[in-house]
């Protein structure tokens, strides 16, 4: 299908001047134009051109002295470009939103679905195609993440009826929308569980549970000697104690039961024929915590039975673990496993971002990776991130640097497989400790209209946000929101980086300085980058890159990516896409 991009305020304008080495490209608005240099700075779009005839003399001097440089950075323009073409498969830019806290449609405090839906248009214009919703089903805490009924909508977000309102809204627009499944655990209000125990506390002394009587006590982890360890509680007044590997609200299921799982076949069957695109599975290492293979044993059990529904559904697991985990945990068929060697203050992007390690080494070990991953899985969809709900935010991660926070989602969007961003990391919104709630703050949508925002996880703390709020960052061409939108923007454009195999590109580059290729049905992209402290210089010949053109650039400051002469001046923490 195809994505208007006319409401962006995003440009590509890629103008060479008239001498060998530089092609020439008329633009959308004036086709006269024989020689033009263009410089693109943050904010503001500069065209300089003379047409045919009107050449002033020191100009053409000029010209004849050297090639016309070439700069990539887009901002704010007048000119308009095509539609950008979006591949509808598994490769998604994911917007991760926790709907409590993001949007608030009628003034009751809580973010809703009606919310979102409003929003959708926002959404889309950034360059996201998919959107992941944390727990939406009735739950008694905040977190919802300890389902009572897996079958509605917990009535502060809305509706069923909402819900399937914001399907259509989405599928209208080409997003695809996933939802959380849990099923590591119900709440311990929820009904199955109820049931068990008060069935347990009924028995008679010396009577085993009768399943026939009450199968739902074979839906959770009951015995009668309470030695267990610290993850066990006691099942009411019975004598029987219950497994809970997070805390007590949270009883783990019996997955090995054919019951239990016919039960979640069921559930998803439901949210798949109402038009959910997939699901984002919770808690995938512990269905069987310390037993990985029987771990994988029901991921390879649910995603045959999504898939046998729906074969285009999308799975996601999270498996908080390393590389050679994830591996083994690709065994099972799922489609994707969160990348948590990359996320966080300690995974690969952020120590690129901050310049803990070099570029290069960044690019290897994502050769590594994949390479790993794809012998478990060959057609595995890798789903990097940065930040989530269960992490501090980006900004604590890069101490408050704006010029790392957008260096790390440029990384970000130059690595295979489909990206994640947690609301309110493209403004950068700040997190506080390690307390759950502060990592699930209301999106900052303004800092002078209360219109749709919500009031904060009741136990959070009060966070002061170090950056502007949404509403400002808009208006704002330098913000950390503008160069999210850039960098997705230059993502879909070149379907090549999230699809393409990837191969270091050997020459001789500057120490901090490395590319990467990307191939995908014979559609070759460069991604140049440097996290030098200073400016370095990229000789293309010395590198086999001179028969590349220069197509988008991403850079922190106001400093610009030049090439000159086949000399590519890279500044600190940039980005540079040739084809």
């Amino acid at each position: 299908m195809k994505k208007r991009w006319s409401s962006l305020i995003l440009v590509m304008a890629l103008l060479a001047g008239i001498l060998s080495g530089c092609s020439q490209k008329e633009s959308a608005q004036k086709t006269d134009v024989q020689e033009s240099t263009v410089s693109v700075s943050e904010g503001k779009t500069s065209i300089e051109d003379t047409q045919a005839g009107e050449t002033p003399a020191a100009a053409d001097a000029e010209a004849a002295e050297k090639e016309a440089a070439v700069t990539a950075q887009n901002v704010e323009s007048v000119i308009t470009y095509e539609d950008v073409e979006l591949i509808d498969d598994a490769y998604r830019n994911y917007y991760q939103i926790f709907p409590g806290s993001y949007y608030d449609s009628d003034e009751d405090g809580n973010g809703d679905l009606q919310g979102i839906i409003q929003k959708l248009d926002y959404i889309e214009e950034m360059g996201f195609n998919g959107i992941w919703l944390t727990p939406i089903m009735p739950s008694p805490s905040y977190h919802k993440y300890d389902v009572t009924d897996y079958y509605d909508i917990h009535p502060t977000l809305g509706t069923l009826e909402d819900y399937q309102a914001l399907l259509d809204a989405c599928h209208e627009r080409g997003i695809r929308l996933i939802i959380d499944m849990v099923f590591n655990h119900t709440s311990s209000e929820h009904p199955w569980f109820t049931e068990a125990v008060s069935y347990l506390e009924g028995l008679e002394d010396g009577k085993e549970p009768d399943l026939t009587e009450c199968p739902y006590v074979g839906y959770y982890h009951f015995v009668k000697d309470g030695e267990q360890g610290v993850n066990w509680y006691k099942a009411g007044n019975s004598d029987y104690y219950y497994e809970g590997v997070f805390w007590s609200g949270m009883p783990d299921l019996a997955l090995e039961n054919e019951a239990v799982r016919k039960e979640f076949e069921e559930i998803a069957k439901f949210w798949l024929d109402m038009g959910t695109d997939g699901f984002r599975l919770d808690a995938a290492k512990e269905y069987f915590t310390g037993y990985a293979q029987k771990n994988v044993d029901v991921l390879s059990w649910f995603t045959q039975y999504v898939k046998s529904v729906n074969p285009d559904a999308y799975l996601v697991a999270e498996v908080w673990e390393g590389q050679a985990a994830i591996q083994e945990y690709y065994t099972s068929g799922i489609d994707s496993l969160f990348n948590f060697p990359a996320a966080t203050q300690d995974g690969a992007v952020i120590k690129t971002a901050r310049g803990r390690v070099e570029v290069k080494e960044f690019f290897e070990w994502m050769i590594r990776q994949r390479a790993a991953d794809l012998q478990a899985k060959p057609d595995y969809v890798d789903a990097p991130f940065i930040s989530n709900h269960d992490t501090t935010r980006i900004s604590a991660h890069c101490v408050n640097d704006e010029a790392d926070m957008k260096y790390a989602a440029g990384l970000l969007m130059m690595m295979p497989g489909s990206p994640f961003v947690y609301y309110g990391e493209e403004i950068g919104m700040k997190s506080s400790g390690t307390k759950d709630e502060n990592k699930r703050l209301p999106m900052y949508w303004s800092a002078i209209n209360a219109e749709g925002m919500t009031n904060p996880p009741a136990d959070a703390d009060e966070v002061e946000q170090k950056f502007a709020s949404w509403e400002e960052q808009m208006q704002d061409p330098s913000s950390i929101l503008q160069y999210y939108r850039k960098a997705l923007y230059i993502r879909n454009s070149h379907p090549e980086i999230a699809r393409g195999e990837i191969s270091l590109v050997e020459g001789e580059f500057p120490v901090g300085a490395a590319a990467m290729l990307h191939d995908w049905n014979g559609e070759k992209c460069v991604v140049i980058s440097s996290n030098a402290e200073e400016t370095v210089e990229v000789d293309l010949a010395a590198c086999g890159l001179s028969e590349y053109e220069l197509k988008e650039s991403l850079t922190v400051g106001e400093e610009e990516v030049v090439l000159e002469k086949n000399i590519l001046k890279l500044p600190s923490c940039s980005i540079a896409i040739f084809k």
